[in-house]
């Protein structure tokens, strides 16, 4: 391991672009959301915000980069999960609500954001299928053979995956109000969507994602190139499925004192006979005080 990293120069251990681009995130956050007198920045925030800074330049700055770009395909699918099944909606949630509300006050910005998230399942076969197709080893071998296409995979994958978690996290109902049962069964579906890629690489007897082979076994001699790729599908299986039964668990907790929260509640539309609540429909509600 110390002989293959003394091949590197020290800027590409460090990789100084991602520390700059960590470092001016936290300059963002700290100047723009929690300096500021409107937003209500909570230690949760905080720390969420922290925590996603700090795996993004462990995973895409730190000398662990250069193994999921030169030696192993397992290690490049932890780096890509991590960024999209943990930062990404660990940066959602460092957002205050008001920041949120401001962040969307134009006009032309709203209707965007309206029109994205009013269809949430176009949303979830994107980002599924940017994952999916990314795995077919042809199409694999194309784009990490070229660290052009590979960049913009990546920019593009975070960016649905962005989209996806504001789906389920939800954390502005003005541009977004789907229901609790809606974003279970959205968390349920996506977590079914990579199942067959990952099962695919899981079983397959053959190294199939030629670009690593000629460096399989270099970092971890036991770990050949079947091996690594089946260990990937494992990775990639273990870290979705993990965030999404905690997003799973959280919307269920809070879908309960939802319900909890308006039990025995009526409004002008709800009538309550001997204990029975009964909706008046619009022919009742037309109708309503009218002199027979």
């Amino acid at each position: 391991m110390g002989s293959l990293l003394a091949d590197y120069a020290w800027y590409e251990l460090v990789s100084p672009l991602t520390l700059i681009a960590a470092l001016l995130l936290g300059y963002w956050y700290g100047r723009t959301v929690i300096k500021s007198p409107h937003y209500n920045v909570t230690n949760r925030h905080k720390t969420y915000f922290v925590t996603a800074v700090i795996l993004f330049y462990l995973v895409e700055g730190s000398p662990f980069s250069l193994a999921a770009d030169d030696y192993l395909v397992s290690a490049l699918i932890f780096q890509l999960s991590v960024m999209a099944f943990v930062v990404a909606p660990l940066f959602i949630l460092s957002l205050p609500r008001e920041y949120l509300k401001v962040f969307f006050w134009r006009h032309r910005r709203s209707i965007v954001a309206r029109f994205l998230f009013a269809h949430p399942w176009p949303l979830a076969v994107i980002f599924n299928g940017l994952v999916t197709v990314f795995l077919i080893p042809s199409v694999f071998n194309v784009i990490t053979g070229n660290a052009l296409l590979q960049f913009l995979y990546e920019v593009l994958l975070v960016m649905f995956a962005l989209l996806t978690w504001w789906i389920i996290i939800q954390p502005s109902r003005e541009i977004a109000d789907h229901s609790y049962f809606l974003r279970v069964a959205y968390v349920f579906f996506t977590a079914l969507f990579l199942m067959p890629i990952g099962i695919f690489m899981l079983v397959i007897q053959d190294p199939m994602y030629t670009s690593y082979t000629a460096a399989s076994g270099e970092l971890i001699p036991v770990l050949t190139a079947v091996y690594d790729q089946q260990l990937a599908g494992g990775v990639l299986k273990f870290v979705q499925l993990s965030s999404y039964s905690v997003a799973l668990f959280y919307l269920l907790k809070m879908w309960g004192l939802h319900e909890e929260e308006n039990e025995g509640k009526v409004d002008d539309n709800t009538r309550v006979v001997q204990g029975v609540v009964i909706k008046l429909n619009e022919h009742n509600r037309r109708n309503k005080g009218k002199k027979r």
